[in-house]
């Protein structure tokens, strides 16, 4: 029995259309409403920048200011009777009699000496340590040998042994080597490796695609020269990151120089600016002069983060295959 249709009962294809995502209203002018959220993300932003940038520019102001001119302008933000002889004072342009009169305690700082020890001291220390902690983690991330997993265990449970703990047996070696107040007993101690570059040398050397290193071994390439002509080109990012942070720490380093490096000869920046605090002779510090020392200090890590900033930013997200 043959049935048939009524056209009303004809289904009707309707035209394709494609998906299209589901938008809110928009005014009619074609501006955004207000967001509060993003609103307040911009406001906590600004606040934290400001919390941050804040101790900085107090430096700078106190470092244009003049010591007699502090005390009676204390809440002024800006520079209290404007001047430049803190800067004078820290680059030796300026005389003992000279800096009293501007209420500076007439003390001097062998400034240009205490930053090249600085500066000997952070890259001698930076450039071992990069180097010989990246050769260890090739080594455990690579290398297959007996112990390898517990050796690397016991260097990283070093890294929860305060520094104070060595201080005392490091000292007793370069004294008995006889190496006090020299730049090889400054930076014996830190030259070599440190657990923590190993640790993050490592991650990244195994993440790191062996499809090449193999390569390499099938034509007859040694672990020194896959090391050397294969991994260190493809880790100049982390290398970077590694190289700036192990120079800040170093920069920074206080406690060690104090031990070590007591004479003029040998004393780094951070301890010669403690000894320049410490001179008082009119009873109160010479606060801006060490400001304006503080600024010409920072100087170096500065342009460092200007010329690796870039390198740093994407060792960040780098995975180890080009």
């Amino acid at each position: 029995m043959t049935t048939v249709s009524s056209p009303n009962a004809t289904t009707r294809r309707r035209p394709f259309q494609k998906n299209r995502p589901f938008q809110k209203n928009r005014p009619s002018n074609g501006k955004r409403p207000f967001n509060w959220r993003r609103a307040t993300a911009r406001i906590l932003l600004g606040l934290a920048i400001a919390v941050s940038v804040l101790p900085f520019y107090w430096v700078l102001r106190t470092a244009l200011s003049t010591n007699g001119s502090l005390a009676a302008n204390s809440a002024s933000l800006l520079p209290a009777d404007f001047n430049l002889g803190a800067f004078e004072r820290v680059f030796g342009l300026q005389s003992a009699s000279d800096a009293i009169a501007e209420g500076g305690s007439g003390a001097s700082i062998n400034f240009w000496q205490y930053l090249l020890n600085s500066l000997l001291f952070s890259s001698i220390t930076t450039a071992g340590a990069v180097f010989f902690s990246s050769m260890a983690a090739y080594a455990f991330a690579r290398l297959r040998w007996k112990g390898r997993d517990g050796v690397f265990s016991l260097f990283l449970g070093t890294m929860l042994v305060p520094p104070i703990f060595t201080a005392l047996p490091n000292f007793l070696l370069i004294k008995n080597f006889g190496l006090l107040n020299t730049m090889l007993g400054l930076v014996l101690p830190y030259l070599f490796m440190t657990p923590f570059a190993i640790f993050f040398m490592r991650q990244f050397f195994l993440n790191m695609s062996r499809e090449v290193e193999e390569a390499a071994m099938l034509d007859g390439a040694k672990h020194f020269r896959i090391f050397f002509q294969i991994v260190m080109p493809n880790a100049a990012a982390p290398i970077a990151t590694l190289a700036l942070l192990t120079f800040m720490g170093q920069w920074n380093e206080y406690f060690w120089p104090l031990l070590v490096g007591s004479s003029e000869e040998s004393r780094v920046l951070t301890v010669g600016l403690g000894v320049f605090k410490s001179q008082s002779p009119q009873g109160a510090p010479d606060w801006s002069g060490l400001m304006a020392a503080t600024l010409v200090s920072a100087i170096p890590v500065l342009i460092l983060f200007a010329i690796f900033g870039k390198k740093i930013i994407n060792s960040i997200g780098f995975n180890g295959t080009k």
